[in-house]
Order: C-alpha cells, then structure tokens, then sequence
C-alpha cells in the first residue's frame, strides 16, 4: 500500500508533529497537534488513535524522528508522511 493510499485510508489518523506555532500556520484539515518534543510522554495516546497513523511536520526530519520512536515503542501502524504539504497534496478532497 502506497503512502497515498494509507493517507485516504478512512481510519487514518493525521499527527503533525511542529511546534503548535507552526501548525497555526497552516496544516492538514483533520489532522492533530502532537510536539515532536511530547511524544514521548504520549506513546499511550498514540497507542489510542485509529490507524494507519501518518506523522508530518515541515520536511519529514521530525515526523521521521517521532515514527522511529513510536515504531521503538511498540506503537503499530505508523509511517512518516513527510512534510505536512506532500500530504495535505495527496489527500483526496
């Protein structure tokens, strides 16, 4: 399944994971703020959301971070989106 198909996915969860400053300014309808720096205090609430969880900040260097860690963790299901842009691109209105 390609990064697009798990995007659209219905069940998909949509984590940005910049500072809330960043996500402000612009961000994937639908998606929630988790700080890259918060992560690990919330492996359990990743461990809540729908999946497939696709994570995304401005490039993919963070969102690549926080999927490792999360995978690390025992959080299934999870792919970086790269940057927050790329995905809202892909998602089918």
């Amino acid at each position: 399944m390609s990064i697009r198909d798990l995007i659209n996915d219905e069940n998909a969860t949509i984590v940005d994971v910049r500072t809330p400053g960043e996500y402000m300014s612009g961000n994937v309808a639908g998606s929630i703020n988790i700080p890259l720096n918060e992560v690990p205090s919330r492996v359990d609430e990743f461990k809540g959301l729908s999946r497939p969880i696709i994570v995304c900040c401005l490039s993919g260097g963070r969102s690549g971070q926080a999927a490792a860690f999360l995978s690390a963790n025992g959080v299934d299901e999870v792919y970086n989106g790269g940057g927050w842009m790329e995905v809202n691109g892909a998602l089918v209105q």
